[in-house]
């Protein structure tokens, strides 16, 4: 079987209005699963408040300590005003790998136009706090300080390059390894089926190679999340 077959995006309720697609598809289907389990583990983490708290709310606490760890150690404690975006991109991306490692579900975070369209999102937030703090003197740090005035013409269009290039290498950073990783498992698991009763050995280096993916994904949405809370950092103390 082709393994790119499982990133086809397939409309489940058919939907056109005014030239548009408007279809309820595998992909709208995974982030609307995604998004249930972040409201339930959000939901049930907060609602009851065990003293002895259950392995269901101690995960939400820890989640919850983890990230405001990371924008702590990152941005300070000026960055605890943005916990809750950080706290939703990080599972919102988390639970999007997740779930597409689920049998038959499908991984949207493995399309460049979602984790773009994140990535975007990141940056419009990070825009927008630089010049709410520092006006237009936020575009300043397009100039770095002791640079001399005659390569300024050279240095000038090479940070703007980098920073407006900063939201591409963010989002397909997280792209490329979903996308690979789910390649190699369809790949490995065609293996196994080809090999019939032989394909026993191979069927636990792929439950390994499973495993490994898992963890993948949890570091690619702890990267993702560290990378916003790196450029938000740089928004908010920008010179």
């Amino acid at each position: 079987m082709d393994p790119l077959q499982q990133f086809l995006i397939k409309p489940i309720i058919p939907l056109k209005m005014g030239g548009f697609d408007l279809s309820f598809t595998n992909s709208s289907l995974a982030m609307v699963m995604a998004t249930a389990l972040i409201l339930w583990l959000c939901n049930y983490g907060s609602s009851r408040q065990l003293i002895i708290p259950s392995r269901l709310q101690s995960l939400a606490e820890l989640t919850y300590e983890f990230i405001n760890t990371v924008i702590l150690e990152t941005i300070g404690p000026e960055g605890r005003a943005y916990l809750p975006f950080i706290l939703s991109i990080f599972l919102f991306v988390f639970f999007g790998n997740i779930v597409g490692m689920a049998p038959y579900s499908f991984t949207f975070t493995s399309h460049i136009i979602v984790t773009l369209a994140l990535a975007l999102c990141v940056y419009a937030v990070v825009l927008f706090i630089g010049l709410r703090k520092f006006g237009i003197g936020f575009f300043k740090r397009f100039i770095p300080s002791g640079v001399p005035w005659p390569i300024i013409p050279i240095i000038v269009p090479v940070e703007i390059i980098s920073f407006f290039f900063r939201p591409l290498s963010l989002a397909v950073r997280l792209f490329a390894n979903m996308l690979a990783g789910h390649i190699l498992l369809k790949i490995f698991a065609g293996f196994c089926l080809m090999l019939g009763i032989f394909g026993v050995f191979p069927v636990a280096f792929n439950t390994v190679f499973i495993g490994f993916e898992i963890f993948v994904a949890g570091l690619q949405a702890y990267i993702f999340t560290i990378l916003s809370c790196v450029y938000l950092q740089d928004a908010l103390h920008s010179h």
